[in-house]
């Protein structure tokens, strides 16, 4: 343990539970189901509505091997393929052969996929998938189908929820294992200001940290928090690095920051093409899938061509879809184009890569055991192996369901374990709140340092800012520019220059290019050196400790000894 904690008042109420899960997406809602449904208590804690999490903003769908002449194997190597080499074989092997069954036991629970005329699930293609293997709802409203169905469930089953509430710190007993979380409920209620939610099982579902970067598909919510909170608990990340970068996100300026509008890659799946200026196709010839190429090699090629041109976007061509196409296979991407000022019917998409999704996150055991007893984590923030250097489409929703389930049923199996008694530590360390402002040139910062492409020069700036920030937080800001006040802003802020620190710290030490970690200096992936993970955590000076793996392969946590399984 770090004894590292924010900077935020004692909890001034508190709750009991047996296990409590934070985050409302696919991952947190279907572990708060199966805990529940074993005779669990089981507390939600979600940072604002239970349908508000990154789950319902997914466009193309859930990959499985569900059609005629699809397997698990040919799901499994198109996966180990766009990991470029990271991906954990158990992990990936283990994802495919549940995958069935854990979305036919979604659908059971009320989420409805597109059809076929004959009745069948209805799958589409995307980028590095050699089969129809993407099951969609409402065209292109598959996460928000699936929220909707599993918000519902907890509903009915009467899971005790608390919504509005930013998740704090980690508690632990005298033994060093979990008892529970802070948290701090914004608004009137049942539960206002800081509290705990004292469990012997805390679950992290808490998603990704796309608002590390200027612009990003993630929505506002998505700021590292529970990242950031396993640091400071002690737990180990990995493969922070591996940020993955939509190729096709709808270009509103060079100046457009926060979330941006997702094109999606079934886009690309039903037909459509990238073009530059001139209407030439590009990825013809750069890869055998062209535009279904894995996103690391799209979003590069986009990159090159805009360099090239002296441009700031490429267009994604699907003019020839034609007008009742868009509205029926895709109403949410074409309100979204036309509400800015484009009709894709009638012209070519303006598009460009922005940061979408984090490979790596909170290093996890097959059962998503973290290196903390007690602490799991599933979904984004979590890095079970499955991703490698570069996430294969459509298998985020996939992992968040198939381990949140493994997870269940491993919290299940140690019940019942009362909890021990949460001890403050005895010295207790808090991180510095960062300056107001920071949050903007954290997002600044790393968008020109640690962006698409990088370089050792571009990430030592980055390296150097962040570091300045961070020093100006612990001498309590300057006469200009004093530090925040505790609040939600200001615990944004901090976990965000947490994650942004490590994943510059990372990025730094990882010199080859790899997956969706694209350095120019270094424009070779070296097998032979980086054919392995880097592992951080957070020491209690409050420094990070960098490690790499001596293998591919992840070493056990502390509560598997000798084994992933």
């Amino acid at each position: 343990m770090t004894g590292i904690r924010l900077h935020a008042p004692a909890p001034g109420w508190a709750i009991d539970a047996d296990v409590v899960v934070v985050g409302s997406g696919v991952a947190g809602l279907t572990a708060a189901l199966r805990c529940t449904a074993a005779g669990l208590r089981t507390v939600v804690v979600t940072k604002a509505r239970l349908d508000d999490g990154s789950t319902r903003w997914a466009q193309g769908g859930i990959a499985a091997a569900l059609g005629e002449g699809d397997t698990p194997e040919q799901h499994l190597d198109d996966t180990l393929v766009a990991g470029a080499g990271l991906c954990d074989e158990e992990a990936v092997r283990l994802l495919v052969t549940e995958g069935p069954e854990a979305v036919r036991r979604l659908i059971a629970t009320g989420a409805d996929f597109d059809k076929t005329a004959e009745g069948e699930i209805a799958l589409t293609r995307e980028g590095g998938h050699h089969r129809r293997r993407i099951a969609h709802a409402g065209g292109d409203a598959t996460g928000a189908e699936i929220s909707r169905a599993l918000v519902e469930a907890i509903r009915d089953g009467g899971v005790r929820f608390i919504e509005h509430a930013l998740v704090l710190d980690l508690l632990t007993d005298a033994e060093g294992r979990t008892a529970g979380v802070t948290l701090h409920v914004m608004g009137e209620g049942q539960h206002d200001g800081v509290g705990a939610v004292h469990a012997p099982a805390v679950v992290l579902a808490t998603g990704g940290m796309g608002q590390v970067f200027s612009a990003t598909t993630n929505p506002a919510v998505s700021t590292g928090d529970g990242v950031a909170l396993a640091l400071r608990a002690g737990a180990e990340v990995s493969d922070l690095e591996f940020v993955q970068f939509h190729p096709t996100v709808l270009f509103l300026g060079a100046d457009a920051e926060g979330q941006q509008p997702l094109v999606s890659e079934a886009v690309r799946g039903e037909g459509a093409h990238l073009v530059d200026a001139d209407g030439v196709r590009f990825m013809l010839g750069q890869h055998e899938l062209a535009e279904l190429a894995p996103r690391d090699i799209v979003a590069k090629a986009i990159m090159r061509r805009m360099q090239e041109q002296g441009t700031e976007h490429m267009y994604l061509d699907a003019r020839h879809f034609g007008a009742e196409m868009w509205a029926e296979r895709f109403p949410t991407i074409l309100a979204a184009c036309r509400l800015h000022g484009i009709d894709p019917v009638t012209e070519p998409i303006p598009v460009a890569p922005a940061a979408h999704y984090a490979s790596g996150g909170i290093r996890t055991d097959l059962r998503g055991r973290t290196t903390v007893p007690g602490l799991y984590a599933c979904g984004e923030v979590a890095c079970t192996g499955v991703h490698g250097a570069n996430r294969l489409a459509s298998n985020s929703l996939l992992e968040g369901l198939v381990f949140a389930e493994r997870i269940a049923e491993e919290i299940t199996a140690a019940a019942p374990r009362v909890p021990g008694a949460a001890v403050p530590h005895p010295v207790p360390v808090t991180l510095p709140l960062p300056v107001a402002g920071a949050r903007t040139r954290i997002q600044r910062v790393m968008t020109a340092g640690a962006g698409v492409l990088r370089s050792a020069s571009s990430l030592r700036e980055a390296a150097e800012a962040l570091d300045a920030l961070h020093s100006d937080a612990l001498a309590g800001g300057s006469d200009d520019t004093k530090s925040a006040e505790p609040g939600v802003e200001s615990w944004e802020t901090t976990n965000l220059l947490c994650v942004a620190r490590v994943l510059v710290a990372a990025a730094r030490r990882r010199e080859e290019t790899r997956g969706c970690h694209w350095r120019e200096d270094h424009p070779d992936r070296d097998d032979t050196a980086w054919r392995r993970h880097l592992v951080v955590r957070l020491t209690p000076e409050r420094t990070l400790d960098v490690r790499t793996t001596d293998t591919a392969d992840f070493p056990p946590t502390a509560d598997a000894p000798g084994s992933r399984k």
